[in-house]
């Protein structure tokens, strides 16, 4: 006798992974079995789930109202099961982020060992690029984003915004004393850029600064080009050009003079953080726990602001959601 609930489960994983592989691996279960489970379902129901080509899969309409009843029913159960354990209900299990390098080394690092102390029963597992990241597919729990919110590609995901990273226009004393120390964005004109690559689009991003309430955006020229924070800052300091790196990240280097600050009554616009996860009735513990303690965090972090009154509105398909 087909076990129902299981076969709903495995119905749900399946759309949720895009993949009867990763169901089956992420359930425990062979995937030969978690076929069977989804036939077994069709037959009983008379209808067919999902649409397999050798690419892709594909919902039916009926398959796509009977997946939205059944996240809720099966997120009903666990509720229902977990108000009725008697155990330790302190956050537990595996929790898989995703992070920019710059976020991860300046802010979340440094605090991992009081996000330990406070949630010893969570085994954190992160990586550390500025790649996009498909939640869902990856099996990821949530990711910190940086810089406005795109139109597309966050459908189904809850997004909490933590505020926004200062940046800073700086340059090697190197650079400084070779072509002059600029006082004036016209200026700019007789100067060089570390060009930092834009990670989901490829191309070079526009030195940007804040004039009389508006954003001005100067292009610079560079003959380098690179997406990676580390190789960034270290073009600046090796005198390769100018660089406008999140001010977290080169502090040190400014209070140490290997960096000067430039043109500083024209700062960079601080540039937006969120944080993003699966969008559930029922947030995990881990994540909540998680994205709490971010909030909490950026709350106190240095050359973090929190008036971001030029952000745009959360987006249709996105959810603005502070876990309680």
């Amino acid at each position: 006798m087909m076990d129902r609930i299981m076969a709903m489960r495995t119905f749900v994983r399946i759309v949720d992974t895009h993949s009867f592989t990763r169901a089956a691996s992420s359930l425990g279960i062979p995937r030969a079995t978690a076929t069977t489970l989804l036939q077994s379902l069709e037959a009983m129901l008379g209808i067919s789930l999902l649409v397999r080509t050798t690419r892709r899969l594909n919902l039916t309409s009926e398959g796509a109202a009977y997946y939205e009843r059944c996240v809720q029913i099966l997120a009903d159960i666990d509720d229902i099961e977990a108000s009725l354990r008697r155990i330790d209900d302190r956050p537990r299990g595996r929790l898989r982020v995703e992070i920019p390098a710059a976020v991860a080394n300046a802010i979340v690092l440094p605090a991992l060992e009081d996000f330990h102390a406070r949630y010893e029963h969570i085994v954190l597992a992160f990586g550390v690029s500025n790649r996009h990241v498909d939640l869902v597919g990856e099996a990821i729990d949530c990711c910190i984003l940086i810089g406005a919110l795109p139109d597309s590609g966050l459908s189904g995901l809850s997004v909490r915004r933590l505020g926004a990273l200062e940046h800073v226009t700086c340059a090697s004393p190197l650079y400084l004393t070779r072509q002059g120390t600029p006082v004036g964005l016209d200026e700019l004109t007789d100067h060089v850029a570390v060009n930092c690559l834009c990670a989901q689009t490829g191309r070079a991003a526009d030195f940007d600064f804040q004039v009389d309430g508006g954003t001005v955006n100067v292009p610079l020229e560079g003959f380098v080009h690179t997406s990676d924070e580390h190789a960034y800052l270290e073009c600046g300091l090796r005198g390769l050009g100018l660089i406008q790196p999140p001010r977290a990240l080169a502090q040190p280097y400014l209070d140490s003079g290997r960096l000067r600050e430039v043109l500083p009554h024209y700062r960079p616009a601080p540039m937006p953080v969120s944080v993003a996860y699966l969008r559930h009735r029922r947030v995990p513990p881990r994540v909540r726990a998680f994205v709490n303690w971010l909030a909490e965090l950026f709350e106190t972090a240095r050359h973090v602001s929190h008036e971001l009154p030029h952000l745009r509105p959360v987006l249709s398909g996105m959810e603005a959601d502070e876990p309680a």
